[in-house]
């Protein structure tokens, strides 16, 4: 059973707000899943946040599409998307209704159900066996450890599947801000938006890494 110590289940007045303001608040928060195999908790280390209409970075900037359309749903919901032919990722939607916002899940570390995350993530034969902090290192890794696909797009988490606990005195922890990971054109500005968000000491955040030129 994972450490839930100082932490309690949250109302989805929670995601309720704007995106820069949730997106930190969420690290060291823990979103759970319970399938059929298995009940598998990650405490987020590291997060991105999308800004809608407001942000050339965002799946949402040109307005609402079959893919995007969960993002213009209310509040507490996953959007679930699959990306570069490679992977799942999921974003947690936040902010109003009809406001498509959302926070990337990048990374977190794996607290419950350990097992059976490690079997997903090591479905292909590796030669050294994944070091725990790597099991749900980067976006692509977590939807793998929680074993989620697009089947989950609109999930709800205060309904089914999901739960997800924060802190009882709502405190955000100290953490480290700077550039998306891999987004390109004005999206990209490290200047302008600086909407990564992570635990300094975490071992399991992702390597950064630019956009593609």
């Amino acid at each position: 059973m994972g450490n839930f110590d100082g932490m309690c289940g949250t109302s989805r007045s929670f995601f309720a707000r704007d995106v820069l303001e949730v997106a930190p608040a969420l690290l060291g928060c823990v979103l759970q899943r319970t399938d059929a195999e298995a009940t598998i908790s990650i405490r987020i280390t590291e997060v991105e946040a999308y800004a809608g209409e407001r942000d050339p970075g965002a799946h949402s900037y040109r307005g609402m599409t079959n893919r995007n359309k969960t993002l213009f749903g209310p509040p507490g919901h996953l959007y679930c998307y699959f990306t570069y032919g490679l992977h799942h990722a999921i974003n947690i939607v936040v902010g109003q209704l009809g406001q498509p916002y959302g926070c990337l899940i990048r990374a977190g570390d794996v607290i419950e159900g350990a097992r059976v995350a490690r079997e997903r993530r090591e479905q292909k034969p590796r030669k050294v066996p994944l070091p725990e902090h790597g099991l749900a290192r980067g976006p692509g890794c977590v939807a793998q450890s929680f074993g989620v696909n697009l089947t989950n797009d609109g999930d709800d988490l205060f309904a089914g599947q999901w739960r997800f606990f924060g802190s009882r005195d709502g405190v955000v922890l100290p953490h480290v801000v700077g550039p998306r990971v891999g987004v390109s054109g004005p999206g990209g500005d490290a200047a302008a938006f600086s909407w990564r968000y992570w635990l300094a000491n975490a071992s399991s955040v992702s390597t950064y890494k630019p956009a593609r030129a």
